[in-house]
């Protein structure tokens, strides 16, 4: 497949010439594998730089924890917690996420530079998130959710987990288009891990090739997840800790890449901007298998070419 028409193009983003990597920076007290790490502000805007300088295209800025059976933050100290952190990436010139399911997080991030809204909930969680995303004329990134995750999983049950999800997000897509979302400025994430068990993320990661046909940008999220812990653990044994599935990630970085995603998010940059530079590499081998002497255009070695 010709990666870069596959992948697509975000109207209002860089065109990058391979899969993207955003970075996660969370500015909350409990996420899942990095909570508390980065909870004040001049911490935060350091780490997104550290994360820039790794390789990262975008950041993605978030003070809310989505892990299973975390409470919700009041509005107020998801604003405090994310705006000035935006701010001070965005003032640097960094390409800027805003990981939020509040409309007014999501318009005041963008009033401060941020250049993206990824909701979890697809503009589900807040009836105003659509309406302000469309003013903006912002991208925005619409990802399967079946509900909160407060109390367990919720309705994790498939009979067909690809074509539900799939269905599910062309009708949610719809949805924010009627919105008045520009259809260029779409993109859909399969939200691994949200209401679905290792094997239901393992068939979506196999099937990416179903959800690109949405027609639609592709953003996996699959950094530290538990599917990755199952898989690791083998039947018998006990997940590895969040923090050692960085190795992991990469390996699925480079499996999204070279399967046509737009984007990955991960939490270690350096291995996955490592992947997903290795699947380009490969993709473009393919294409230039017959030429004389296998000399990349333009002569460029691979030092120039990093």
């Amino acid at each position: 497949m010709s990666n870069h028409s596959a992948r697509g193009r975000v109207a209002g983003l860089p065109a990058w010439d391979r899969c993207a990597v955003m970075g996660v920076v969370n500015v909350t007290p409990d996420s899942f594998s990095d909570g508390g790490r980065w909870f004040d502000t001049t911490a935060a805007v350091k780490h997104g730089l550290h994360l820039v300088a790794q390789g990262a295209d975008l950041v993605d800025v978030g003070g809310e924890s989505t892990r299973p059976g975390a409470t919700r933050v009041d509005e107020a100290e998801e604003l405090r917690r994310v705006v000035p952190v935006v701010r001070g990436l965005a003032s640097e010139g960094v390409a800027v996420s805003v990981d939020t399911m509040r409309a007014s997080v999501a318009a005041q991030a963008l009033a401060a530079g941020a250049a993206l809204v990824n909701d979890v909930s697809g503009g589900l969680a807040d009836p105003a998130m659509v309406p302000v995303v469309a003013e903006a004329g912002a991208p925005f990134v619409v990802m399967h959710w079946r509900g909160f995750l407060q109390g367990g999983a919720v309705q994790g049950v498939y009979e067909d987990v690809v074509t539900e999800v799939a269905d599910e997000l062309r009708a949610r897509v719809e949805a924010v288009l009627d919105g008045g979302v520009a259809p260029e400025r779409i993109v859909v994430d399969p939200g691994l891990g949200f209401s679905k068990e290792a094997e239901h993320d393992l068939a979506l990661l196999a099937h990416l090739d179903r959800l690109l046909g949405l027609g639609h940008p592709v953003l996996v999220a699959a950094s530290r997840k538990r599917f990755l812990g199952r898989v690791l653990a083998g039947p018998e044994g006990a997940p590895p800790p969040a923090r050692e599935r960085d190795a992991a990630t990469a390996a699925v970085s480079a499996l999204a890449a070279h399967a046509g995603a737009w984007a990955v998010r991960v939490h270690e940059v350096r291995a996955t901007a490592d992947a997903v530079r290795v699947a380009q590499a490969v993709e473009e081998a393919r294409g230039h298998a017959h030429t004389p002497g296998g000399i990349t255009p333009g002569g460029s070695t691979p030092e120039e070419a990093r």
